[in-house]
């Protein structure tokens, strides 16, 4: 089967290739799965280059949610049924025709989710609807994030309304405003703008802001930080632009500031099997209303992945970046 191989850490685009490996076979409480459709996440790629939380084995395969049908089953596995539409979220190495998962990891779609939305269903409105919850925030409060224009700020803006919470975006150009306003996101402020901070006084009508979320790292964290209300949180999702956080001490000090991580991962990994069900319950839901939107940008073959990696760090993309065998 084909699939996609590094041997060394380092740049997706030039990393990753086709190869040919052995198709794999389940092993007790394991399915095989053959790949429909993948999206490309900033982690998939930083795990490439070697820069996330983890490094797998080399030679590695690429990639971790995928949308796929149940192609066999291991031993022990009884309710999945060869032939079921699935999706997985943190399977490592699902870029490739096809892959084996825990059987615990896989979720059953609906036939009526169309493959593009079901393909990203778990990672990212998971992360967001987990992360959201994490926080809690009360209805009327106010959330200030930046990176609002990435995949898990378009659904932190969809999703906190839906529960009373006030969310107000960061992006870094004002094209970004534009962007998100056609999608029906409001509330979003550009920081290339001189007078961004009192342009966030105006959207949140001077209220207080509980939490900060940061994404990108570097000056940006600081941003973030100095929009926070006394005993305000921030918490750091990702590193978008710098691995490193410019946080003024004098804000932390006098705003009596709390500076936490949030490892998306790590968070579901030791989540309980109810709280789980709840959380994906609200994304289905969500879906189903029309509250959260899952655009996709465009779709890649196995042998478009340099041209795939480099398309996700395109500025302006409004949706994920797809790959499919």
């Amino acid at each position: 089967m084909r699939a996609l191989v590094h041997d060394r850490f380092g740049d997706s685009a030039e990393e990753l290739s086709v190869r040919e490996v052995p198709v794999p076979e389940p092993g007790a409480g394991q399915v095989r799965v053959r790949l429909l459709l993948s999206p490309i996440h900033n982690h998939d790629l930083w795990t490439v280059r070697g820069t996330y939380g983890y490094k797998p084995e080399l030679p590695a395969i690429g990639g971790t949610e995928a949308l796929g049908v149940v192609d066999a089953l291991g031993e022990g596995v009884e309710h999945l049924s060869v032939g079921q539409r699935v999706v997985t979220g943190g399977t490592l190495g699902v870029w490739s025709e096809f892959f084996i998962a825990s059987a615990a990891a896989l979720i059953p779609m609906p036939d009526g989710v169309p493959d593009e939305v079901a393909a990203q269903i778990v990672a990212m409105p998971f992360s967001a609807v987990s992360l959201l919850d994490s926080l809690a925030l009360e209805p009327g409060d106010w959330l200030a994030q930046n990176a609002a224009n990435g995949a898990v700020g378009r659904l932190l803006a969809q999703l906190g309304p839906a529960r009373g919470i006030n969310v107000v975006g960061l992006v870094r150009r004002a094209a970004g405003v534009d962007e998100l306003t056609r999608q029906g996101i409001g509330n979003i402020v550009a920081t290339d703008d001189e007078g961004w901070r009192e342009r966030v006084d105006e959207v949140t009508g001077g209220a207080p802001i509980r939490v900060g979320v940061d994404a990108v790292g570097g000056a940006a964290s600081g941003q973030v930080l100095s929009l926070l209300a006394e005993n305000g949180t921030l918490v750091v999702f990702g590193a978008m632009a710098s691995p490193v956080m410019e946080i003024p001490s004098g804000d932390v000090i006098f705003k009596q500031a709390t500076v936490k991580g949030f490892w998306g991962s790590r968070v579901s990994a030791t989540m309980a099997a109810e709280e789980r069900a709840r959380l994906m319950g609200e994304v289905f839901t969500r879906l189903r209303e029309g509250v959260i939107t899952l655009p996709v940008e465009a779709v890649y073959g196995f042998d478009g992945i340099a041209e795939a990696s480099r398309a996700n760090f395109d500025a302006g993309r409004i949706g994920k970046i797809m790959l499919r065998p």
